[in-house]
């Protein structure tokens, strides 16, 4: 029997919703609209296509987009100017500087200057460490959009064994915080992981994200888990290319009971929880209600 599809395009559109109705409330009822500014630091081409949909996707919600797109020759010094400028601005809720910056500039230090209130991709060291100790922090997206996935699938994920493959600050640590936080059981494996192919089928809940392409095969998986997968690789597919996940999704979902593809599974969730992080963070900083089923 196949397992089911979770279908990652039309849960993104849905969580879209949640945040376009929020804003709309926020308008209304407070006269606020929150706003996302996006930094953009040279001409990477995949950083550019990521920004014009973050802007789009922003304006569709009803939000302000603020885009500042830099050259590639834009100093540190600069950059960090620009970074304090939309830090004490009000109209601005929620910061976001696209990696990969220019090598001449150093991306830890770009990423502690934003103010961890605004810092909606989670990877302040401020978030980081309130995260890891239970309280309320600002959660990195592709995390948050697992979550909500997994929340949806099984309501409560209490008790249940989640393996987390890959421990990168980005998605393996903070996913497993999240887990843990649900009160699963976790455990994070990795490239050092002994019978690494047993440890994952102990799991009813399965997280790839360890980058490397279909690793993860269906005799790795516990008949009836629920299996997400982060992973996005281009493989040489004939004369193109094709983009696969962590796990060999063929193999895969004749054994779990729920699976996300790639593409159309976790990856648009994560402009969507960039958006409910935004709503979130303006609520915080007027002290309002935070949106319900946006947050971790």
């Amino acid at each position: 029997m196949s397992a089911k599809i979770i279908d990652g395009k039309a849960f993104a559109a849905n969580v879209r919703g949640k945040v376009a109705d929020h804003v709309a409330h926020l308008k209304e009822v407070n006269g606020i609209t929150p706003g996302l500014a996006v930094v953009l630091v040279g001409e990477d081409p995949a950083s550019q296509v990521y920004v014009r949909n973050k802007g789009k996707q922003t304006v569709e919600v009803g939000m302000n987009s603020i885009e500042h797109k830099l050259d590639a020759s834009t100093s540190e010094a600069d950059l960090l100017a620009l970074i304090d400028q939309l830090n004490n601005d009000p109209e601005v809720h929620g910061i976001l500087c696209q990696l990969p910056v220019p090598d001449h500039i150093d991306a830890d230090k770009v990423l502690a200057a934003i103010s961890p209130a605004k810092d909606v991709d989670g990877f302040h060291i401020s978030n980081v460490g309130l995260l890891g100790t239970g309280q309320k922090a600002m959660v990195p997206c592709t995390p948050l959009g697992c979550l909500m996935m997994l929340r949806e699938e099984h309501g409560s994920l209490s008790g249940l064994n989640a393996v987390v493959v890959g421990r990168s600050n980005i998605v393996g640590k903070p996913m497993a915080q999240l887990l843990l936080r649900d009160s699963a059981t976790v455990t994070i494996a990795h490239s050092r992981t002994k019978d690494i192919e047993e440890v994952c089928r102990r799991a009813d809940i399965l997280v790839a994200a360890v980058g490397r392409p279909e690793m993860i095969t269906g005799d790795w998986v516990k008949p009836g888990a629920t299996v997400i997968d982060v992973g996005i690789n281009r493989i040489p597919n004939g004369e193109k290319t094709k983009l696969v996940g962590d796990v060999h999704f063929d193999s895969a979902v004749e054994v779990a009971g729920a699976i996300t593809p790639v593409p159309g599974g976790v990856g648009p969730m994560t402009i969507a929880c960039l958006l409910a992080n935004t709503v979130t963070a303006c609520c915080r900083a007027h002290g309002l209600e935070e949106p319900e089923g946006l947050t971790a």
